[in-house]
């Protein structure tokens, strides 16, 4: 056999070496590495940082912000108004305030709608307020188009619905605050002058040619178109009977309460509260921290098998 056909056979030959060479083999490569260390700081930082991450989620998305702290106090301390279209008088205090002059114009048609509430000390003070209510609305030729009153124990409510002339309204007011504390006020007031201008204008253009109408000769077109035009005239000039109607009587929505009771609330805190409440944040971010930082350990771990086991094999492959 010649040198060139002996290197040939031994390229081609597959020699496996035996089991307790391959341990030695093993146990050398051991003996010459250091000994891992247990904990490192690639690990070290692979733990900490979801951690880390799970706090500061927690403090930023469940601590209370002092935007909304501001907002709630803001909204407790905020008093309550009353607006009005024409005219708006809060009256925040105990104390009766002057009642405010209804701005109405006695030579035009204007539609009044006024509220105001009244507090009282005692139950029997509304049952003698809605007395003496109802006969000042009489004095001044109106009357009442509702009443609805209730009682239970010390506290007391009555709503009243008043037709006044509107003429009278302002006096009506003036008198009806004098029976208690105001604690509200409201007038709207509505101009009706121009709509019935307006609506005067097409009645007298109707009747124009109403007379125009009866004038020519009598004939079924003729006699349609009157029919017509009289029917038209009667639709408006009720509509504006009712406007002006409307407009003769102011309404007054008349409230009369006592005070509702107080119920006082202790917001003192014991102690231990400071504690509880530390104890309360630290089980919160302990929950984000398991539920943020458990799955990140478990890719992590995954990673750390998968990167031995390739390293098992390519010792292998390199024993064989």
């Amino acid at each position: 056999m010649s040198q060139r056909d002996l290197v040939a056979e031994l390229r081609a030959a597959h020699l496996t070496a035996p089991p307790g060479l391959r341990e030695r083999v093993r146990l050398i490569s051991v003996e010459g590495q250091p000994a891992p260390r247990r904990i490192t700081w690639r690990r070290a930082l692979a733990v900490a940082v979801p951690v880390a991450a799970a706090v500061a989620a927690t403090i930023v998305f469940t601590r209370p912000t002092h935007q909304a702290n501001r907002d709630q106090a803001l909204e407790r301390l905020a008093p309550a108004t009353v607006h009005g279209s024409a005219a708006s008088v809060p009256a925040p205090t105990e104390r009766a305030a002057k009642a405010f002059t209804v701005p109405t114009a006695p030579d035009r048609a204007q539609q009044v709608g006024a509220t105001l509430g009244l507090r009282v000390a005692t139950a029997g003070a509304v049952s003698d307020a809605v007395k003496r209510a109802l006969a000042i609305t009489a004095s001044l030729g109106g009357y009442p188009l509702s009443v609805h009153a209730q009682s239970h124990g010390k506290t007391a409510a009555a709503m009243l619905t008043l037709k006044v002339p509107r003429t009278h309204v302002s006096e009506a007011i003036t008198r009806l605050s004098a029976l208690g504390s105001i604690r509200q006020e409201h007038v709207d007031v509505t101009d009706k002058q121009a709509g019935l201008n307006t609506t005067d204008r097409l009645i007298a253009r109707l009747q124009r040619q109403l007379t125009t109408l009866r004038a020519q000769p009598t004939t079924a077109t003729t006699t349609a178109q009157i029919a017509a035009l009289v029917a038209r005239i009667e639709q408006l000039q009720r509509g504006e009977a009712a406007t002006r109607r409307a407009t003769h009587y102011a309404t007054i929505q008349l409230s009369v309460a006592t005070p509702q009771p107080t119920v006082a609330t202790h917001h003192g805190h014991g102690r231990l509260h400071g504690v509880v409440i530390a104890l309360t944040w630290l089980g919160i971010g302990a929950v984000y921290a398991l539920a943020i930082g458990v799955p990140v350990l478990l890719v992590l771990a995954a990673a750390w098998f998968a990167v031995r086991m390739v390293r098992r094999r390519r010792e292998d492959a390199l024993l064989g």
